[in-house]
Parts: C-alpha cells; sequence; structure tokens
C-alpha cells in the first residue's frame, strides 16, 4: 500500500491613495467578526448546540465545505463513522457558506459554536487557542500516529499545546490545461521572464493569459505571497507576516511594482469575479493559466476532464531563492471551548472520539474517494489510487523547501480581513500609488500588532 506524508516547516508564532476606502457591506462583516461591532452574526453561522445536557452522542460539526465536491465527500466520511460506532454516536452537520464562516469566525466562537467546527492550521488556529476558544485536545495526539512532527508544529499552539487534528493539505500553483498547452506549442515556464513572455504568447492566442478573481478577499493573495516568496525569501514573508517587518520597506514596494507588471494579463475585472467563476474561465479555455489551490480548479471541471488539469511551480524571481517555498495550506478540525453541549462528559467523550477517527488514514481515505482534489496528512492513508495531479503535488510539497500556510492563515486574522482584503482589491483597481499603499498597510499594522503586545 503507497503511503502519503506532509514534511513542511513550521509557520511561526481598502487603501485607495494615501486614505482607506470606504468598507463594502461585505468588509463590514469582516471588520466585526473579529471586533465588537453591532453587525449581527449571520443566523446560518449560530451554532446548533444542545446546551449542556445534550444526548451525549450527538456531535455537532460546523463546516465551511458548502462546494458540492467536499460538502459531499465529509458527508460519506461522517456517514462512515457513524456506521462504525459501535457506541451509536451521531453527527449532525452545520453547513455555512465558506466565505461567511470565515468572516464571522471570531462571533461564532465567542457565541454557541458547534462542538467540532473546521478551520485551518499555523497562524490562524494559534491565534483562537491564545484567545481561549478551543480545547486542548494534547491527550489526543498522544495517540495519533501517521503524522509528521511538521504536521504537530503547525497544529500546536504558542503554550506548546496540541489544538488541531489535521485533516488534508493543497498546495497552490499555477494551473493550466494540458491540452491547450499542447495546442499551441506552449511549455511550463520556470523563470518570471518566462512567465510573461508565456502571457505575451498568449495574449496574441486570443487568450486571457492569467484567469484573476479576487471578490471573496481572498484568492489574489496567493498571487501576493508567491511573489514575494520568490523575491524576498521565506523567512522575510514568515516576519512580514508576523508584524516583524515594516510593508514600507523597498523589498515589499518591489513586489507590488512586481505584481503590477503582471496586471496587464491578468483577467480585468477581478474584484468582481469569484475563484468559481476565474476556474470555469479556465475550464472553457477562455484562459490559459491561474494561480490557484488544488482544489480549485479541481472543483469546476467535470469528471470527464479532470485528467486535463495540469500545474506548474510558480515562477523563480530572484535565484537566490529559486522556487523553494510551496504555499500548502492545512486544514482540519478543532473542538470550540464555548460549545455548551461539551460540557457533558459524554458529548466530549463522543467528540474526542471523532477526532480520533478523522486522525487514521482510513478516514482520509474515505473523504478522497470523493474528493481527488486534496492530499492526505496521514502517513497511514492509502495512495495507490491517487491521480497523476494527486501524485504530482505530493512531489511539489515534498520537494519544497519552505511551506507557507497562505496570507490569511500565517497572519493574525483581523489584520488579514480588516487590512489586507480590502488593500489588495484597491491595488487591483489602482495599482499605480504602491507608496500611499504600503503607507496605509504599515499604519494599520502598527495599531493592530501593538493591540495585544
Amino acid at each position: 500500500m503507497a503511503r502519503s506524508s506532509f514534511d513542511g516547516s513550521a509557520v511561526p508564532g481598502s487603501v485607495t491613495g494615501h486614505r482607506i476606502s470606504r468598507p463594502s457591506r461585505r468588509g463590514v462583516l469582516r471588520g466585526a467578526a473579529v471586533g465588537a461591532g453591532a453587525v449581527a452574526l449571520p443566523a446560518l453561522l449560530t451554532g446548533c448546540g444542545d446546551g449542556p445536557g445534550g444526548d451525549g452522542k450527538t456531535v455537532r460539526v460546523g463546516s465551511n465545505s458548502s462546494d458540492p465536491v467536499p460538502k459531499k465527500a465529509f458527508a460519506d466520511a461522517f456517514a462512515a463513522y457513524t456506521k462504525q460506532s459501535k457506541e451509536g454516536r451521531k453527527i449532525k452537520v452545520n453547513t455555512v457558506d465558506h466565505n461567511t464562516f470565515q468572516e464571522n469566525i471570531n462571533r461564532y466562537l465567542q457565541g454557541t459554536p458547534d462542538d467540532v467546527f473546521m478551520w485551518f492550521a499555523g497562524y490562524r488556529m494559534q491565534f483562537f487557542a491564545q484567545k481561549g476558544l478551543l480545547h486542548d485536545i494534547s491527550d489526543l495526539w498522544r495517540g495519533y500516529e501517521g503524522f509528521s512532527d511538521a504536521l504537530k508544529a503547525q497544529s500546536t499552539g504558542a503554550d506548546g499545546k496540541q489544538y488541531l487534528t489535521p485533516y488534508y493539505y493543497y498546495p497552490w500553483a499555477v494551473f493550466h490545461r494540458k491540452s491547450v498547452f499542447q495546442e499551441h506549442g506552449y511549455t511550463a515556464p520556470r523563470t518570471l521572464d518566462q512567465y510573461i513572455a508565456l502571457a505575451r504568447r498568449m495574449k496574441k492566442d486570443k487568450l486571457v493569459p492569467i484567469a484573476f478573481c479576487d471578490k471573496d478577499g481572498w484568492p489574489a493573495m496567493g498571487t501576493f505571497d508567491y511573489l514575494n516568496m520568490r523575491s524576498n525569501g521565506y523567512e522575510f514573508h514568515k516576519n512580514l507576516m508576523a508584524g516583524e517587518e515594516a510593508w514600507t520597506d523597498n523589498r515589499v514596494k518591489a513586489v507590488f511594482d512586481t505584481w503590477r507588471s503582471l496586471l496587464p494579463y491578468c483577467q480585468p475585472g477581478a474584484n468582481g469575479r469569484t475563484w468559481q467563476e476565474a476556474a470555469n474561465s479556465l475550464q472553457k479555455r477562455e484562459a490559459g493559466m491561474a494561480v490557484f489551490g488544488l482544489p480549485h480548479p479541481g472543483a469546476q471541471f467535470p469528471k470527464g476532464e479532470q485528467d486535463d488539469i495540469d500545474f506548474f511551480p510558480f515562477p523563480e524571481i530572484d535565484p537566490a531563492h529559486g522556487q523553494d517555498a510551496v504555499e500548502a495550506p492545512i486544514d482540519g478540525f478543532l473542538l470550540a471551548k464555548k460549545s455548551k453541549s461539551l460540557k457533558n462528559d459524554r458529548t466530549m467523550a463522543s467528540a474526542k472520539d471523532l477526532l480520533k477517527w478523522l486522525a487514521t488514514g482510513k478516514a482520509e481515505d474515505i473523504y478522497l474517494a470523493s474528493d481527488p482534489n486534496n492530499i492526505a496528512v496521514s502517513d497511514r492513508a492509502d495512495t495507490s489510487a491517487y491521480t497523476p495531479l494527486q501524485k504530482k503535488a505530493v512531489e511539489l510539497v515534498s520537494g519544497a523547501r519552505h511551506i507557507s500556510q497562505f496570507l490569511d492563515r500565517d497572519t493574525r486574522p483581523d489584520f488579514s480581513s480588516t487590512v489586507m482584503v480590502p488593500a489588495i482589491q484597491s491595488f487591483i483597481n489602482n495599482p499605480k500609488d504602491v507608496d500611499g499603499l504600503v503607507k496605509g498597510i504599515e499604519r494599520q499594522k502598527k495599531t493592530i500588532f501593538a493591540a495585544d503586545s
């Protein structure tokens, strides 16, 4: 039986001109999710706990997997768990639109959350652990098998305790159709100059060179991360995300300058386009390339066209850093500290039993059978049925010197949502005033990161 492993390194611990633009309704929701504003939490994101009693056997799971493919895959995994449960344990899933879940996670966790919820590794997990909103599951980790030390580090809070049960990961890269590349005689670029030259060729061939979107507020972050890591290296990127480097640094300005040189080859109107729409333009052969995570094109291509999806690593910018860093976010499950039903010892035992099962290779095998757009984190998972694309994704990550988690996971959630989302969207609309952009980001960064110092 083939095995899978994850060996990444650990993650530590709208600006218009010179002013912050008026926030959109979505931006207001993001800000309220982090602060103490008056915007009400959407009803769908209210947990559905039974209170301190409960029945002791039903575990409620808050899910952000609202897209059809992962939603079905999780349904299959949860059904398998209940079927094998000798104690008659059951799972009730509270599925919420992915973006709504992310934008309101802070209020959700401080209100009446579900017992178990889906979330991310790294800084985003550590932030809520420090806020006392997660249950310590170090006792479960003592019995977990098949997870690397790097995975454990990504699941560990600043206090040295574990809070996350990892489930899968997926790398970001530049995706394209094999058939489109074959038809036009394109070859995968290794350097930025080659990338731009390919984009020029695609434009002459009447293709949109780079499918591009940021209506959801996070897709363009992947491009920023790669531009920064390729230009300045992983350590600088990590420290920038941690608030330890200045956004006014010339190295950051250079990142936006490089990005500006790519925008003429990107789909216009990105701030009004969802990631699904951008992926569809790749699927419809309207666009030649797109910077995405592995699940994104896979979720939008019909089954008969899945084999036509391919990718190459984001190109090299500075030879000193090459392509040594890969963006590979890890998703998993956590226990909400404020869940009322987890006050019942029997419900807590049921919730922990679910996490123990989800930590097995078998549980990942069941999920990936329905969603081949992710990679198992456990080395006990069976990879013999992996598609060529999944195998290539494993090679990309295993060969990386550094692993990042994604901008909105590698930094504070309040900084990501209230500063970087509108800043990047503003840059896409008006990329000329880089100085004003970075000054606005730095000014807000100082305020936000000083809050807990």
